[in-house]
């Protein structure tokens, strides 16, 4: 069997889909396969997201906002968008969700932090789905 891959999309790709990005490699454990990008990645990373991620023992600080291609959007056998409207190329035969998740760009990280925990709770959802014994 093939090894499920995800792409999580949302508009600059420094906090909601690197959260969920993060999340998913740490609980899949090598499961499955996992990219992020943003319609209109933004310079650097969510600094509050970083610290809030950090607080997790996962670490984002490295990771940089990557642009949006079609060649992510056809691996993958699921889409997941929080909130980049129709900048998403759709194709036949993908599984697309849309998480309806609030920006934490500007917001302290306490703030972030509940976004981040409802993140965690939709993303093992989602590999309960992908990899049964997960």
């Amino acid at each position: 069997m093939t090894t499920p891959e995800v792409l999580f999309v949302c508009v600059h790709n420094a906090g909601r889909s690197q959260m969920a990005a993060a999340l998913l490699d740490h609980h899949a454990q090598g499961r499955v396969t996992v990219r992020s990008a943003g319609s209109a990645p933004a310079a650097e990373i969510n600094p509050a997201v970083a610290e809030v991620m950090a607080e997790l023992g996962l670490e984002v600080a490295g990771e940089f906002p990557k642009p949006l291609t079609t060649g992510a959007v056809e691996a993958a056998d699921v889409v997941i968008t929080m909130g980049c409207g129709d900048a998403c190329p759709v194709f036949p035969g993908k599984r697309y969700l849309d998480w309806q998740l609030d920006d934490p760009a500007g917001l302290p990280a306490a703030r972030i932090r509940p976004i981040r925990d409802e993140i965690d709770r939709r993303v093992r959802a989602l590999l309960a789905e992908l990899v049964r014994d997960a």
